[in-house]
């Protein structure tokens, strides 16, 4: 026997070669499709919807002082519907899980329409109890956009879930940048309808918020939460089964027992405490320091650009670095803030700066906590951890707006931005120490 051919005996059998991947079940064209369909969907009644909730943020705060006189009760309005948003986050999370998104969302839209039909009749009234339960009813608009944020990324691939959610988040831009403006429009409703005055925009809000919800109803077809059902190996959904994969409780138990659904909720209560708490009280320091009124709407414009505007950059980010890292940066980002109001002596250019940089640090932290949480939980809880998130989050950036005031009257604008360290230290501390998967 030749030696070669005698060596080649000797070789060990070559490896076989490993199969290859399955790609994600979302990568199908029929789910893509599905995708691509529930996409525009959702990104129509999240522009509309948004116009509703804009419309409402300018003129909410003077109407509730011509009902409720005095310039002290203007909190009453913004509270209210941010403790409206928390109250109705977990019940849409659950109500998805139990009869799918498209029901979920479209009597979340509906329900904020009805809530500024209620505030449209306080002020014709002048009731404050018609008023604030107006109020709380219009934050179910807000509650339906944080979940339309998950609904758009129940058919998203794992890699691609980032910029998914972004998208969501920056097709509010148009409405939050726009909407505030719509007062001009709703003094000539006021006129037309013999209504009293500031009660006009909440008629747009009434109409933008039931054009979402019908949107939504109609055309939200195929429910992605039930696709996913479909594919993922849970139970498909029938009128009369028992309801899968536990409650509330069982999903608090889960984020707290998982390491990183747990950190992701801390996460985005942070970088909402410490967004929500700085951009309340920067109109009241800026006026108090002789700005003008100009000066203070371009510095909340640049806010509010800095949340939405560059919102498909952090979702690319997210989804190519990992969301704990996006996470740190976001942190770094309000730290930052903190230095810009202190260097810059609370000069215009440094409030400008700052707020700009307050939003993108806000959007650093909500967008991929959003999407670790989302990934670190179940499919059978992921809805109602969903919902439980949006709760957590507005519910204590309620007590955090209310909390400034008094804050920024003890220790200045200036010790009010130092808030964002006390915040920022201890979540460093919680990094998981198991990142693969982030």
């Amino acid at each position: 026997m030749p030696d070669d051919a005698r060596d080649e005996l000797l070789l060990p059998p070559a490896p076989a070669p490993a199969p290859a991947p399955t790609p994600p079940w979302q990568d199908g064209p029929a789910v893509k499709a599905a995708q691509g369909r529930v996409l525009r969907v959702l990104l129509v009644a999240q522009v509309v919807g948004s116009f509703g909730t804009g419309s409402t943020i300018a003129v909410g705060s003077l109407l509730t002082t011509s009902i409720i006189d005095g310039a002290g009760f203007a909190g009453v309005s913004p509270t209210c519907m941010t403790l409206g948003a928390a109250l109705f986050g977990v019940p849409m999370g659950v109500l998805a899980a139990r009869s799918g998104r498209r029901r979920a969302l479209g009597l979340g839209w509906l329900t904020a329409s009805a809530g500024s039909l209620l505030v449209v009749g306080a002020a014709v009234t002048e009731s404050p109890l018609l008023l604030v339960a107006g109020l709380l009813m219009v934050g179910s608009g807000t509650a339906t956009t944080l979940q339309s944020r998950f609904a758009g990324t129940d058919l998203s691939a794992p890699g691609r879930r980032g910029s998914t959610l972004s998208l969501m988040v920056w097709s509010g831009t148009l409405g939050a940048v726009l909407g505030p403006n719509l007062g001009a429009p709703g003094e000539l409703i006021e006129s037309a309808l013999d209504l009293p005055v500031y009660s006009g925009s909440f008629i747009i809000s009434l109409t933008m918020f039931a054009a979402a919800g019908v949107i939504v109803l109609l055309c939200l077809r195929p429910d992605p939460l039930e696709v996913t059902r479909t594919h993922s190996g849970m139970p498909v959904r029938v009128a009369g089964a028992p309801r899968v994969g536990g409650g509330v409780g069982a999903a608090l138990r889960t984020i707290w027992t998982t390491p990183h659904a747990r950190f992701a909720l801390l996460a985005v209560i942070a970088s909402h405490v410490s967004m929500v708490s700085l951009m309340t009280m920067t109109p009241v320091h800026m006026l108090h320091r002789g700005e003008t009124v100009s000066l203070i709407g371009l510095t909340i414009s640049m806010h509010v650009l800095g949340m939405f505007a560059l919102s498909p950059l952090v979702g690319m980010a997210t989804d190519r670095f990992g969301p704990v890292r996006v996470i740190v940066v976001s942190q770094l980002l309000f730290l930052t803030t903190t230095a810009v109001v202190h260097l810059g002596g609370h000069g215009s250019v440094s409030m400008v700066l700052a707020l700009f940089l307050l939003g993108l640090a806000w959007s650093c932290g909500t967008v991929p906590g959003a999407i670790l949480l989302s990934d670190s939980v179940p499919a059978t809880t992921r809805s109602t951890a969903q919902g439980v998130l949006d709760t957590s989050m507005n519910a204590i950036a309620a007590v955090a707006a209310l909390s400034a005031g008094p804050i920024y009257s003890a220790i200045g604008f200036g010790g009010l931005s130092l808030l964002v360290i006390v915040i920022a230290i201890p979540l460093a501390t919680m990094l998981p120490r198991d990142r693969t998967a982030a």
